[in-house]
């Protein structure tokens, strides 16, 4: 049996970076990916990567001005192939990076525990186990199929992995769920032609946000052409032959409507199955995430999870932070953790929309005396000059301190804006700071002076 100072279970964001360092180190890792197809983890194959070029080309395609289906389905298919490509150079990248390096052994097979210092590695072409001292999982997240009959077995249905390897644009295309996957999806196959129609068991478009944001977003969608289906359930999912049919429920009538594709985006979960951890003593949380302390430790002593299947927010840069908290408990002071970061995140929708801290119902709620400072995006010059005069921009202020609590900004180049507050926050400065600071002009990150001039 082969001996390892390290094995890694899944060849993502994190754990590919921990496998360099260690080798770094001379340390003998090994690095086991069940699949060919996720060398560089959710990010690079399915994740962020693919989906902003996806969403890039679909800003392209508007701008174009596509007249008949044939032309729209052409700048879509294009927009795939350009995908592929991209994501299939970062993919092989990655391979390189780690299977060149000495010290590392990368095998394509399923990893599942023998025990705490065992695991088993199942190739297509033999099954053996390998020995480890310490043992990181880093296997990521998988979609969340719920339990609508006609889901297994349809052809029109669709996960979010696997929408954007079709190659013809559903002329109208069904989406399951008004969260972040279901709005990034509905933008972009609304900018590509289709005509999108979303379902929501809920009242209100992505439900950790303010009533006024989601309000915002939802304005936005429909002036573009989206259509929403609020407080209705999904009874099935026919296939009718030539179409899928989409029976739902609104007010206690029963409706039906014919789609060309169905996307389930009902969330996305830890990806834990086949890893047998209770072999190794590991436990999960009541929602199926490796049960992690703050130093990202599990229930054994000498394993560690990272990234989406220790259960925090699902991220590729949190997973990245991950790998630093493991590293400086490996080989550094072992004081960084994972219960005092700030983590800003982004929805690529048009305009993009990006948050970072607390909103205003989660302040209220935690007892805060707030100031609420908002600003619409039609009042930014760059916004006007971008032709882009959508959006909201909102700021939580902790009244007593002047302390920035949280801002949500729903606007072009949110995704960079947003940063600039984040480094306010973790920083301590006051909102003051950012209103009178100077900035470039005519330019989106400006527009901190006028939302904090409260």
């Amino acid at each position: 049996m082969k001996h390892y100072d390290a094995v890694i279970i899944g060849f993502g964001k994190g754990g590919k970076t921990l496998a360099g360092s260690l080798a770094g180190m001379g340390k003998k890792v090994a690095m086991i990916e069940k699949s060919d197809k996720m060398y560089g983890g959710t990010c690079i194959n399915v994740g962020c990567i693919p989906t902003k070029s996806l969403v890039n080309s679909a800003k392209a395609s508007v701008i174009q001005k596509p007249g008949s289906y044939d032309e729209k389905n052409r700048l879509y298919w294009e927009a795939v192939e350009e995908k592929r490509r991209l994501t299939g150079m970062l993919r092989k990248k990655n391979f390189d990076k780690l299977n060149d390096l000495d010290n590392v052994t990368v095998y394509n097979g399923l990893g599942s525990f023998v025990s705490a210092n065992r695991v088993k590695i199942e190739t297509a072409e033999e099954t053996f186990e390998v020995e480890g001292d310490q043992i990181f999982i880093n296997t990521g997240s998988v979609s969340v199929i719920p339990p609508i009959k006609g889901i297994e077995g349809n052809p029109y249905v669709y996960t979010s992995d696997s929408l954007m390897e079709l190659d013809v644009l559903p002329k109208r295309l069904a989406i399951i769920g008004g969260g972040y996957i279901g709005l990034e999806y509905a933008s972009m196959y609304t900018d590509f032609g289709a005509e999108v129609t979303v379902y929501q068991i809920e009242d209100k478009l992505i439900p950790r946000e303010d009533r006024d944001i989601a309000e915002a977003i939802q304005k936005a969608f429909e002036d573009k052409g989206v259509r929403f289906e609020m407080n209705v359930q999904t009874e099935e999912i026919e296939n009718a032959g030539d179409e899928a049919v989409v029976h739902y429920k609104k007010d206690g009538t029963a409706l039906s409507v014919g789609a060309d594709a169905v996307l389930i985006a009902t969330g996305r979960k830890p990806n834990t199955d086949g890893l047998n951890l209770e072999a190794a003593g590991v436990e999960k949380t009541p929602r199926g995430a490796v049960k992690v302390d703050e130093k990202l430790r599990t229930s054994a002593p000498n394993i560690w999870a990272m990234g989406d299947v220790a259960g925090g927010l699902q991220f590729t840069y949190v997973s990245l932070d991950d790998f630093r908290i493991v590293k400086d408990q490996l080989a550094g002071s072992g004081k960084r953790a994972s219960n005092d970061r700030t983590v800003p995140y982004s929805v690529f929708i048009d305009p993009p929309f990006s948050r970072v801290g607390l909103n205003e119902e989660e302040a209220a709620a935690q007892g805060y005396h707030v100031k609420i400072a908002k600003l619409p995006a039609a009042a930014i010059p760059k916004a006007q000059v971008l032709r882009k005069p959508v959006g909201l921009l909102k700021a939580v202020i902790d009244a007593d301190t002047n302390k920035i609590l949280g801002a949500m900004l729903f606007c072009e180049e949110s995704y960079e804006m947003i940063n600039i507050v984040k480094l306010a926050m973790d920083a301590g400065l006051d909102y003051t700071v950012l209103r009178d600071q100077i900035f470039t002009h005519p330019t989106m990150s400006e527009a901190l002076n006028d939302l904090f001039a409260v």
